[in-house]
Parts: structure tokens; sequence; C-alpha cells
């Protein structure tokens, strides 16, 4: 019975992975139609062809727009994909709570305050340019994540107490970023539009940055995908199957929320894919991190695509934040869970 249950789980694994990176390559191409120019599915196709085939030369100014602007958004969108979706999986194990994400453990609220206080208070550090507010964001989410981990194991560790540090922390955070902005009121347009997560502002420089941080650490996270299974067990059991507990734990922790910290520092604030993504994969085909991980990435790289292509397409050729457009969703999805699932991993 187990074995054919895990045979059934690993077909719908590699569906989700053939049709869903049919559906990427499909999603891609859409999103290089879409924007303020007018760019047909079948000029996308050519264009993206000879820019292939002339090593990034373009031709004429459509396939100059293709190259500068929506091939290195879209590249960034399905790595913020995959990397949130990644970053909610590991997070959900390490802490044996289906209710945590990076948006709830106050990652994006860390972010927020760094940015906010990096646009009004006119902050530059020598030598990074442009990437200035990229670097005290994740700054700023690191060390918020920090504080939740430091608040929850200080209240005993248990699986509701990450919750509710993320919500203490993330709290005290947005007041802070409230206070700052409500005396700065005549300068809260770029800090807005930051808030309200955006890939618009994504070039090849940021975009391989991230490209390559969150494949990196994504690897890294699937090469530990069977210590996930056995962390599920509790720190006892998984001490006895002969897990150093602590220290994979606090390890984990440092690169799960690095790669939250990457995702968001180049493109705002984007909460609830790491909830909604994983928890819809585990539905599908079970919680083996084996499978999980891999299927999350390719479903987050899915949802982002069409989150984004929504934003794009709605009020064309006006734009919607990304972020609030996920969190109509996430939200009720997050009521939803809490209802359901709450009892059980609240005790």
């Amino acid at each position: 019975m187990g074995s054919t249950k895990a045979s059934r789980a690993k077909i719908k694994l590699a569906l989700i992975l053939g049709l869903g990176s049919i559906s990427i390559v499909l999603l891609f191409i859409l999103s290089l139609t879409t924007g303020v120019m007018d760019i047909s599915f079948q000029e996308a196709m050519s264009g993206l062809w000879n820019l292939i085939q002339n090593g990034g030369e373009h031709e004429n100014t459509k396939e100059l727009v293709l190259w500068q602007l929506r091939i290195p958004r879209a590249l960034g969108v399905i790595a913020v994909g995959i990397g949130l979706s990644v970053a909610g999986a590991v997070m959900q194990a390490l802490i044996r709570n289906p209710l945590v994400d990076p948006y709830i453990t106050g990652v994006s609220s860390g972010a927020a305050l760094g940015v906010t206080t990096a646009v009004l208070a006119g902050v530059t550090i020598a030598g990074l340019g442009v990437f200035v507010t990229p670097v005290i964001a994740f700054v700023g989410a690191v060390m918020a994540f920090l504080f939740t981990m430091l608040l929850a194991e200080a209240a005993g560790g248990r699986s509701i107490s990450y919750v509710l540090g993320g919500v203490i922390v993330g709290i005290a955070l947005q007041s802070g970023t409230t206070i700052l902005m409500y005396f700065n009121a005549d300068r809260l347009h770029s800090v807005l539009y930051w808030l309200f997560g955006s890939f618009s502002t994504l070039n090849w420089q940021s975009t391989w940055i991230i490209v390559v941080c969150v494949s990196v650490l994504s690897f890294i996270m699937l090469l530990y995908a069977k210590e996930f299974n056995v962390i599920l067990l509790g720190d006892e059991q998984a001490r006895q199957l002969g897990m150093n507990v602590k220290p994979f734990k606090t390890g984990m922790f440092i690169l799960v929320s690095a790669l939250a910290a990457v995702c968001v520092a180049f493109t705002g604030i984007i909460g609830f894919v790491g909830l909604i993504v994983p928890h819809l994969v585990r539905m599908v085909i079970g919680g083996d991190h084996r499978l999980l991980l891999p299927a999350s990435m390719v479903v987050g790289a899915n949802i982002l695509l069409v989150a984004d292509i929504v934003c794009k397409t709605v009020i064309a050729p006006s734009e919607l934040p990304i972020g609030a457009v996920i969190s109509i969703i996430g939200a009720p999805f997050f009521g939803y869970l809490m209802i359901r699932m709450g009892k059980e991993y609240v005790m």
C-alpha cells in the first residue's frame, strides 16, 4: 500500500514537472507580449529567436524592449516564484507548521523598514550605487527573521510560537515604517512603489543576482530534502535517528532567511506565495520533501508568472502592484488554512 502511494506521488510529480515546465515556457513568451508597447505573440517568438542568434544584439525597437525590459523581468519573476515557494516549504518543515511563510515570519516587514529608512534618510553606501536599496532591504529582512526566531525560541520553540513571533515582529516593524512615512508624507512615492511590490524595475544586473542566488540556495535545500522529512518527525526522534538537530536548524534558518530576503530585496513585498504554493502541492503529492520541493518550484514560477501578466494587463497601460494582487488571494487562503488546520497545529 505504501509503495503504491509513493509510486502515485512520483507519477504526479512527473506530471507537475512536465506540464508545469511547458506552462512556464508558454507563460514566459506570453509575458513578453504584455506591457505598454504592443508586441504580438509571433513578434515575441521571432524577436526572442533573433536575440538568441545575435547574442542579445537587437535589430529594432521591439527587440530592444524585449531584451532590456521584458526578458529580464520574466526571468526575475520565475526566479522569485521559485525562491519564495522553496523558502515557504522549508520554513514550514523546520517549524512544523503549514501556517508560516517568509511574509508571516517578519521578513517582508524588516525589508520594508530598511528600505523606508534608507530612502527617506537618503542613506548611501560607497561602492554600491543602485544596489543600496536592495542591500539594506536584505539586511532588514534577515534581521527581522532572526528577531522572530529568537522570540519564538524564548517562548518555547513550539510551532505556534513562530507564527506569533512573526506577527509581533511584523507589527512592531510596520509601526516603525508607518511613523517614518507619516513624518515624510511629501517623499513617499518611491517608498510606496517598493512597498506595493513590483517587477518593473528589474534589469539584467538585478535579475542575474536573483537567479544565481535562488538557484544556489534552492539547490542546497534540495540536497537536504531527506533531512527535512526527518525534522517533521520531531526534534527528539530526529536526534534518535542520528541528526544533529540544533546546528542543522540554525544553518537552514540562515539560508532560508537569505533566500527569502534576496527575493524581496529587488522586487518589494510579495506575500503569501510561500504559504499558498507548498500547501497546494502538498495536497496533491503529499509531504515528502524530495517531491514537494521540486514541484513547489514549478508551481511557484507558474503562479507568479500568471500574477505578473494579470498585473500588466488588467488596467493597461498602467500596472497593478503585484504584492497587492497576491495578497488578495493569499489572505483568504491563510484564513482558510487557519480554520481547517488551526486546531491540529496550535496544540
